[in-house]
């Protein structure tokens, strides 16, 4: 309990950068409503889950050691950030909505919501490393599997929190952004920071 306390505290801070989940779970949240945005963070948890039982089992390390394993899921989410920011900005430049970000939540399937947040945050190699390189500090030389289980799935859970406090109040500002012309406006910068974030992951390897 010694050492748990404090890695929860150092999870909220990381959990409150804003990093390409929040920015898929808040424009999903503006432009389609309320239930797209919960579906959105339900993919991004699942996939978190995912990353922390590989990080806990000891197949992260395999994956990060092996430089080819690595680098794919590396340009994988490259390019899946570039084609989240790429529909961003056609449909802002477009004046009309692309499946990315629409409006009309009808529009858009809970499964394809769900599916955006597990890819987004799946190919995030920087979530896996992070297990990886955080979780030693923590926890003894010779802490067991469950042990390292709680920890990877408390920092998982405690970006779930922080994440619906992100659709709470996305879904207000949902409100306030009535206008098209505002939404795309939205639209764009969500774009060009999505291609930021790609960017950034790309020249880090």
């Amino acid at each position: 309990m010694a050492h748990y306390l404090p890695f929860l505290a150092f999870a909220l801070v990381l959990a409150l950068i804003p990093g390409p989940d929040m920015l898929l779970t808040t424009s999903s949240t503006v432009m389609r409503g309320r239930r797209i945005g919960f579906w959105t963070l339900a993919g991004v948890t699942v996939a978190g889950a995912v990353q922390g039982v590989l990080a806990a089992s000891g197949l992260g390390a395999v994956i990060v050691a092996s430089r080819p394993a690595f680098e794919a899921i590396r340009w994988a989410g490259v390019a899946y950030l570039l084609y989240l920011g790429a529909r961003a900005l056609q449909s802002a430049i477009a004046g009309r909505q692309a499946d990315v970000v629409v409006i009309d939540e009808r529009a858009v399937r809970p499964r394809a919501a769900f599916r955006q947040g597990f890819l987004c945050n799946i190919t995030n190699p920087k979530v896996l490393a992070f297990n990886l390189s955080v979780l030693p500090q923590f926890v003894s030389h010779d802490a067991g599997l469950a042990q390292l289980l709680t920890y990877a799935l408390t920092a998982t859970a405690v970006g779930m929190v922080v994440l619906l406090v992100v659709v709470a109040g996305a879904d207000a500002a949902r409100r306030v952004l009535a206008s098209g012309r505002a939404r795309r406006r939205l639209e764009g910068v969500a774009g060009v920071t999505f291609v930021g974030f790609a960017a950034a992951l790309a020249v880090e390897g």
